[in-house]
């Protein structure tokens, strides 16, 4: 008898959903708790979205660079228990919002915080942070230097995007680099510093879930946001005219969310260039990645295999068209350099053809099935569960595009409505936990359903409105959520589908003890039989 294959499920949550004192979730108390409440639930994967540090519009897919951490999610309270940081400057802080983040409140207050904290540690004798700090700017002087002049560069110029910096700092060469980093030296160690920290915390905070069973799982966009270190300093790595201006911007074409496509304006990628370079840049940024998750989804993993480009200063993504990627060149690089097996999850929604699949299958990656896409008909319908073919993809609830299931349900007409609830077997009443158990029972090996749905949360706490600017990656749980009645809840449904490891590998072994077991008496019984 072959051994049950080992499945998972897990929640998708990113940290500044967390509750905290602070007005946005981050790296302190409350996180090591979730990883707690997770391990009661019998969930053993935490999904979240890009780590990125955020710009205009506070989207995590629009980061100021692919390699570094958000500070925003720097614990304030872990600063404290460092000495770095007085209780005083804590005290003195104003009450925050508990249901969302507030980010034009939260930023000035949290860079003011760490600000303190950085003129305690240049201050202070700390020589083993100090020395600590001075390898990891060796360790990650590739990415780290530009990218902490850049951000330095940003605040003398008030925030200004680069295309609109002086001159000289806007197409530096290394000696112009050199001379600026000298000139603007506090900044430039001010932002080194709080990377630091982020890398810090966040791995203290990640050994922990692994200490309990939990693994990661992270998310980077594929593509990266004009107004980053990354485009500034490799310049030659994206299609720009040659004052620095993209004449083709990413997005895609009209679909499930937005009938006039989705204009997301950031520049693309000069593919030939970076083959040139043997995919140097995107193999460092994989494998820093993989340093701080166990598993990567990539989104929109479409453009791997064509990309949608929209001419510069369109409106709406509907004059846009395709062009190739670099298919499965980049992705045997990849592995020629960080290993056959890269952990990768393909973000495969939307418009996808026969010849992204082949791509995605072709290097062995799992693709995404979600359950709120799957009733617009009964008939043949590939993401339904008893229509899968195969285990090795996620299935999720929804995304954190997606309304919450509880607001799909309550938003879709009568007619997807009795479809969900004929094909669920159920009256409508628990819809969150219909979808929930109907993920887990699928034979997919990995289950991911948003923290909303696992809450039964409506409309009003949905994580992200694709094609709306403002007003998203707010939502926030509060402590009471994480309660001992839904982990137990929760945990049933994992155990009862098979997707507690543990408890898998546990009922191997006895399946395997009663078969040898059975063996033996077997054995027995027929040397009784020949024996006179």
């Amino acid at each position: 008898m072959a051994d049950l294959s080992i499945r998972y499920s897990g929640i998708l949550m990113h940290p500044t959903c967390l509750p905290s004192r602070y007005g946005i979730g981050d790296f302190g108390y409350d996180a090591y708790d979730f990883i707690n409440f997770l391990k009661a639930s019998g969930q053993t994967l935490w999904q979240i979205l890009p780590l990125g540090p955020t710009g205009f519009g506070d989207s995590p897919y629009q980061a100021f660079s692919a390699f570094a951490g958000q500070p925003l999610l720097i614990s304030p309270d872990k600063l404290r228990d460092m000495g770095l940081l007085p209780q005083e400057a804590i005290d003195r802080l104003p009450w925050f919002n508990v249901d969302m983040v507030e980010y034009g409140f939260v930023i000035p207050i949290k860079n003011d915080l760490y600000r303190q904290a950085f003129e305690v540690f240049e201050s202070s004798d700390r020589w083993d942070l100090k020395e600590d700090f001075a390898r990891f700017m060796t360790e990650n002087a590739d990415w780290l230097d530009d990218y902490a002049l850049f951000m330095a560069g940003k605040d003398y110029h008030d925030g200004k995007s680069w295309l609109d910096w002086d001159s000289e700092l806007r197409d530096p060469d290394e000696a112009i680099k050199a001379r600026w980093r000298e000139k603007l030296s506090w900044s430039v160690h001010y932002y080194s510093f709080l990377q630091y920290i982020f890398f810090r915390q966040w791995n203290d905070l990640r050994n922990y879930a692994h200490s309990n069973g939990i693994q990661i799982v992270g998310d980077i966009p594929i593509f990266v946001s004009l107004d980053s270190a990354d485009v500034w300093a490799n310049r030659n790595l994206f299609q720009l005219d040659s004052h620095g201006y993209p004449q083709i911007v990413a997005g895609v074409p009209p679909d499930y969310f937005s009938a006039t496509g989705q204009l997301w304006g950031n520049p693309l990628y000069d593919w030939n260039q970076h083959k040139a370079t043997g995919y140097d840049w995107w193999t460092r940024r994989v494998a820093a990645q993989l340093k701080m998750v166990d598993y990567l989804r990539i989104d929109h993993f479409r453009g791997f295999e064509s990309y949608y480009a929209i001419p510069h200063g369109d409106t709406t993504a509907i004059n846009g068209y395709w062009c190739p990627g670099p298919g499965h060149d980049l992705f045997r690089t990849l592995k020629a350099n960080l290993g056959e097996n890269l952990p990768i999850w393909a973000e495969d929604l939307g418009s996808i053809t026969d010849d992204v699949e082949a791509l995605r299958d072709g290097e062995g990656f799992p693709g995404m099935k979600v359950l709120q896409f799957a009733f617009s008909n009964l008939n043949n319908n590939e993401l339904l569960p008893h229509q899968f073919t195969s285990d090795h993809f996620i299935c999720y609830t929804g995304t954190h595009d997606n309304n919450t299931t509880l607001g799909w349900y309550f938003e879709s007409d009568h007619a997807v409505q009795d479809r969900v609830r004929r094909y669920m077997n159920t009256d409508g009443s628990s819809i969150h936990m219909d979808f929930i158990r109907t993920a887990m029972s699928s034979v997919a090996k990995y289950c991911i359903f948003p923290i909303q749905d696992a809450l039964g949360f409506g409309s009003d706490c949905r994580m992200n409105k694709p094609g709306v600017g403002i007003g998203n990656w707010s939502f926030r749980i509060h402590r009471e959520h994480m309660n001992p009645g839904l982990a137990k809840h929760l945990r049933s449904l994992s155990s009862m589908y098979g997707r507690i490891p543990e408890e898998n590998l546990c009922l191997n072994e006895r399946i395997r003890a009663e078969m040898l077991a059975e063996k033996e008496r077997n054995a027995t019984k027929t040397l009784e039989v020949i024996t006179p």
